[in-house]
């Protein structure tokens, strides 16, 4: 029989600059969930600094020396409340240092673009972390400040919960990415995100000013049933009138939403039957299909018009 797993998404209004502020209500949130018996509990991306990347406080707020610290509050909390943590995304400064061979290459070093990548981490009830993922699908107004992974492949991790993958935000929107995880042999995959309504540009609001609400409900739903896969979201709180969209979420093929919040700060708690992925793939045979000799979707993208 097919495992029953509680699963705990987290939202709320993150202050940027505020690490310690937002490592706080984190961590209070993240103990509700365990009070509920929750055995995951997932945390929106960004969730220390929001996003302030032309701040100089950003950048010192991003020193591993710093972020490290709050990595490790997160293992111990882990342990104690016996409980899996993905905790949101830490920015990460890991900028090679600066050379010392002569003034004029410290100069250089010193004008270089640093080298932040936004990562997530899965941590086990153990307190182990398990693995890491830095985003790969970088959104266009963070380019100027973030690095993305590249060509480096997704991995599934081994879990208490099963395999599980790792996507950041904007890889939402790449069906590649889920379809590499699925491969791979994912049944959750989880999405720490900052998406607000003012990601959309002034002429799609004209057309439809829940444009990204649109997205994200359609996206998160059609991405179950498309990969006979649950999706775990965790989206950042806040009101309507600055352009906050919450809906963090479970989705699972066959049934869709199982459990999420509006746009208020809390804590959602849903028991998922895990029985669905296989029903799901019965019908639908996405992984069948995908393992066959042969599969004809092999993508060559660049050069096509």
């Amino acid at each position: 029989m097919a495992p029953i797993h509680r699963l705990a998404v987290i939202q709320w209004r993150i202050e940027d600059l505020a690490p310690e502020e937002n490592h706080t209500k984190a961590c209070t949130l993240i103990r509700k969930a365990a009070a509920q018996g929750a055995e995951l509990a997932v945390l929106p991306e960004y969730h220390l600094t929001g996003f302030a990347p032309s701040s100089p406080l950003y950048l010192h707020q991003t020193n591993p020396h710093i972020t490290k610290k709050y990595l490790q509050a997160y293992q111990s909390l882990a342990q104690e409340l016996n409980i899996c943590l993905v905790p949101g995304t830490i920015v990460e400064d890991h900028t090679p240092p600066a050379s010392t061979s002569s003034n004029q290459e410290q100069d250089q070093d010193r004008s270089q673009k640093p080298v932040l990548y936004n990562t997530a981490y899965f941590i086990s009830n153990t307190g182990e972390i398990l693995s890491s993922y830095k985003k790969k699908n970088i959104w266009h107004p963070e380019r100027p400040y973030l690095t993305s992974s590249g060509h480096d492949p997704h991995q599934v991790i081994d879990t208490p919960l099963g395999k599980v993958g790792l996507l950041i935000c904007w890889d939402l929107a790449f069906p590649e990415a889920f379809r590499e995880l699925i491969a791979a042999g994912a049944g959750l995959i989880i999405v720490p995100t900052y998406w607000t309504k003012y990601d959309a540009s002034p002429a799609l609001l004209a057309r439809n000013l829940d444009c990204e609400r649109l997205f994200l409900e359609a996206t998160l739903t059609a991405r179950c049933f498309e990969n006979t896969c649950g999706v775990v979201f965790a989206n950042v709180a806040g009101g309507e009138e600055e352009g906050f969209l919450g809906l963090s979420r479970v989705t699972m093929p066959g049934v869709g939403v199982v459990g999420g919040l509006g746009r208020e700060e809390g804590v959602c708690v849903v028991d998922v039957d895990m029985g669905l992925l296989a029903e799901a793939e019965e019908n639908y045979r996405v992984r069948e299909d995908l393992g066959r000799e042969g599969w004809y979707y092999t993508y060559r993208h660049q050069g096509r018009s």
